[in-house]
């Protein structure tokens, strides 16, 4: 065999030889690289490496489109599976959103059903106070007219009974017929120890031969409130409790009691 020698390089000669193990090793190995650069992980080229070199020349493509196939369908798994989830989280969140939603529609309508309640309530009690304030009733309990109004006799001055008296024994509670301010109480004259109250309608009620006054000028009283005890002071043969309705304070503006308390509701 000759050899030649050219710029310093040993040359063979005769048929090229099949490339050596050596060189085919790094072959494929750069090919590995190649496939790794490209995406395909690194452990694909394994086979190839390990292949028998006496086998036709194996670039592993077949093993790698495979295994690529699987890796996307695992990505779309993946992908599906995230969407998923989205999804629900999506949903749930709306569920929470209505659910709040209808808790606090709950809420208005029950503190609205609340509130009307209240307010039916403070009405009805207005109105209870209202009919309380405007209610009549007689001035002694349980007891009865036992001289009518304008009854003629020389025991009054003017010549008539100006209001009605209602049976009593001395020290009888005394009632104020209605609602009104105290404008005279205590001495009044033939009257003994008197009362006189303007009422809310602007109408006055007077209550004489009382033994003992509960009340002072100015101040307010209610339908039933206790005023006095009955007695016998004053022009009177007995104890008993004169009663007066009147359009003033001044004697002579008598009304009819009966009538007065009739018309207010008070039944005789």
């Amino acid at each position: 065999m000759a050899f030649t020698r050219a710029t310093g390089t040993r040359r063979a000669t005769g048929k090229h030889r099949r490339p050596s193990r050596l060189t085919r090793t790094t072959v494929s190995v750069a090919g590995v690289a190649a496939l790794t650069t490209t995406g395909v992980i690194g452990s694909l080229a394994a086979p190839a490496l390990a292949a028998d070199d006496s086998l036709p020349a194996d670039t592993g493509l077949t093993q790698a489109v495979a295994i690529g196939t699987s890796l996307a369908e695992k990505i779309d798994e993946q992908a599906a599976a995230q969407r998923q989830a989205a999804d629900e989280a999506a949903a749930k969140r709306q569920a929470e959103a209505e659910a709040k939603k209808t808790a606090a529609e709950e809420k208005r309508k029950a503190e609205a059903k609340a509130k009307k309640e209240r307010e039916a309530k403070q009405r009805a009690a207005r109105e209870a106070e209202r009919k309380r304030l405007t209610a009549y009733v007689t001035p002694i309990a349980g007891s009865y007219v036992s001289t009518g109004y304008q009854s003629g006799g020389s025991v009054w001055s003017s010549g008539s009974h100006t209001g009605v008296d209602f049976h009593a024994a001395s020290g009888t509670p005394v009632r104020a017929v209605g609602s009104g301010t105290v404008v005279e109480a205590g001495w009044g004259g033939a009257y003994g120890n008197n009362i006189v109250i303007r009422m809310h309608d602007g109408t006055y009620t007077q209550y004489g031969h009382l033994s003992s006054v509960g009340v002072s000028v100015g101040q307010t009283v209610t339908p039933g409130q206790q005023i006095a005890l009955s007695g016998a002071t004053g022009n009177v043969t007995g104890p008993h409790l004169h009663f007066e309705a009147r359009t003033s304070p001044e004697y002579g503006s008598d009304l009819d009691p009966v009538a007065y308390l009739r018309a207010h509701g008070v039944s005789l």
